[in-house]
């Protein structure tokens, strides 16, 4: 792999951290102030890893030029297998069939970021020339 789809895939996945690091903080102020109650919880922070995967993608796609696909999946791959080696080294838990199919869908939405952030950059260049 080139350095020019490292220095994409970094920045993918510095959105997607940085984006669940705030996610975070404004679901712990909503749990804190509010009566949010938890079955929404589960579904709220699965959309917001939704859409960060996604972004992270994007960005990765868009900065990568290049096999946006694989750079997404690659993205999304980097996100679980991080979130995995916390819950494993951290809880000595691996994943549950049911967290298994929410990284899935992490690393589709990643994977579709990545292809749709490739084929924005080269629409913009086209239309340049």
């Amino acid at each position: 792999m080139k350095s020019k789809q490292w220095v994409a895939l970094l920045y993918g996945w510095v959105i997607v951290l940085g984006l669940m690091m705030l996610a975070s903080f404004v679901l712990a102020l909503l749990l804190r102030f509010t009566t949010f109650n938890d079955p929404a919880l589960s579904w709220v922070t699965f959309v917001i890893g939704l859409i960060s995967l996604f972004l992270g993608g994007l960005a990765a796609g868009v900065k990568g030029k290049t096999k946006g696909w694989v750079i997404g999946l690659i993205t999304g791959m980097g996100f679980t297998l991080f979130v995995l080696s916390v819950q494993y080294l951290g809880y000595q838990q691996g994943f549950t069939f049911e967290q298994s199919l929410h990284h899935a869908g992490y690393m589709a939405a990643a994977l579709f970021g990545g292809a749709l952030g490739v084929n924005i950059v080269g629409d913009a260049s086209s239309s340049d020339n």
